[in-house]
């Protein structure tokens, strides 16, 4: 989809246009078929701009909801995106009334959640498409009053003139995800510049970032959204609260939608460790992000089976929102042919196959079980120590 096919789309010509194509994929029509039909009436670039959008309207709906009806994408832009829930988390850190700073604006999705807080956004993006989505999506969703849109680079906002500077660098190159910070645009070093001469920041980053990455004195906030790490967190400024760790960064993980927190118990020690008990327990991936492991030991009464590994035991059937509960059922040194034989010894034909420490390759594994009974379970492999073992589970 370039500019101008998509500036035609904002037409009303446009419009109508684009509701048909809605209307053919809300219909399940054969993409050719639904290319056909249109292009009895329209060109050819009108056609394939709409039925991109109506593609990614009916993808945006499960980040956006009803809003997606109404929004435009682009395809790098709606995988980038922040799910609604997750960017009205963090805007609700915001006062209304402060003026912020978006330095790298993609579609809008956090500048919306901004908006709706109350505060007054001057976004920019470097892309000129990618900008003129955003302005689509502030006109159709009414922020107008809020927001401004424009076409520059980060590197020109002064983060000084803004109560504070929130960025989200661009996390992937020619459609492939990015994960090395440096790789960024724009680059890390560049971000931290901007954040030096901001009052208060908030970056928007990948939960895998190196703790040495995170600037002394932030706030690092990891972000699970019913059970998957969406994102982390930077704070800065008036917007890091300090969460009493005694570190150089203070840490955090939150859960959504409850909006549950965990922050560092200054009282724990590391957590001992220990065989197999009863129950097997596995931390939510923000948790293990926030280094806060010992904190959902001491929730569950449980220890480590590996002080290196995340995986949680206990004798108890321990409750908490910050790790999900597994009976074990059997431990087994691992070994392909005997956990063949326990699994089908039990007549198992599904698995869920979990792994932390371990270097199997799951799909192999799965295919190698040759499973053909009427049960599940669930297979945890990792190791203590040295050793590799297999764990055959029920969620509990």
């Amino acid at each position: 989809m370039d500019l101008d096919a998509f500036r035609e789309l904002l037409t009303p010509r446009g419009q109508k246009a684009l509701g048909e194509a809605v209307a053919a994929v809300a219909e399940g029509a054969d993409p050719v078929m639904a290319a056909s039909r249109l292009r009895k009436t329209y060109d050819a670039s009108l056609t394939a701009a709409a039925l991109t959008q109506a593609r990614l309207r009916a993808r945006g709906s499960v980040k956006f909801g009803e809003d997606a009806a109404r929004m435009y994408f682009t395809p790098d832009g709606l995988e980038q995106a922040t799910r609604t829930e997750v960017a009205a988390h963090r805007a609700r850190r915001f006062s209304p009334g402060m003026r912020v700073a978006d330095a790298c604006c993609g579609i809008g999705g956090d500048l919306i959640a901004l908006a709706r807080t109350g505060c007054e956004v001057d976004a920019v993006d470097l892309d000129p498409l990618t900008v003129e989505v955003a302005r689509a999506n502030v006109v159709a969703l009414e922020l107008g009053d809020r927001v401004t849109v424009r076409i520059a680079d980060a590197a020109e906002v002064d983060p000084g003139a803004y109560d504070v500077l929130f960025a989200d660098p661009a996390r992937r190159s020619t459609g492939k995800r990015v994960f090395d910070p440096m790789a960024y645009s724009p680059p890390w070093p560049a971000v931290l510049g901007m954040v030096a001469r901001a009052r208060a920041a908030c970056l928007k980053v990948a939960p895998g970032i190196p703790y040495e990455l995170i600037p002394p004195g932030a706030e690092a906030e990891w972000v699970s959204h019913r059970g998957e790490v969406k994102e982390a967190v930077i704070w800065t400024g008036a917007l890091a609260p300090d969460v009493g760790s005694g570190e150089g960064i203070r840490r955090r993980a939150t859960l959504l939608p409850s909006g549950r927190t965990l922050t560092p118990d200054v009282s724990l020690g590391a957590p001992d460790h220990g065989p197999v008990a009863r129950y097997l327990y596995e931390p939510d991936g923000a948790a293990i992000r926030a280094h806060l492991v010992a904190e959902v030991a001491a929730l569950v009464g449980g220890r480590l089976l590996d002080p290196h590994i995340a995986y949680i035991t206990g004798d108890g059937p321990g409750r908490t929102p910050w790790a999900s509960r597994y009976e074990v059922l059997e431990t087994l040194p691992f070994s392909l042919k005997r956990l063949r034989a326990a699994l089908r010894e039990r007549h198992i034909g599904t698995v869920t196959l979990k792994k932390r420490g371990s270097a199997l390759d799951l799909e192999r594994l799965r295919r190698d079980l040759r499973l053909s009974g009427d049960k599940s379970c669930v297979v945890t492999l990792t190791r203590i120590g040295e050793r590799p073992f297999a764990f055959i589970c029920q969620p509990s």
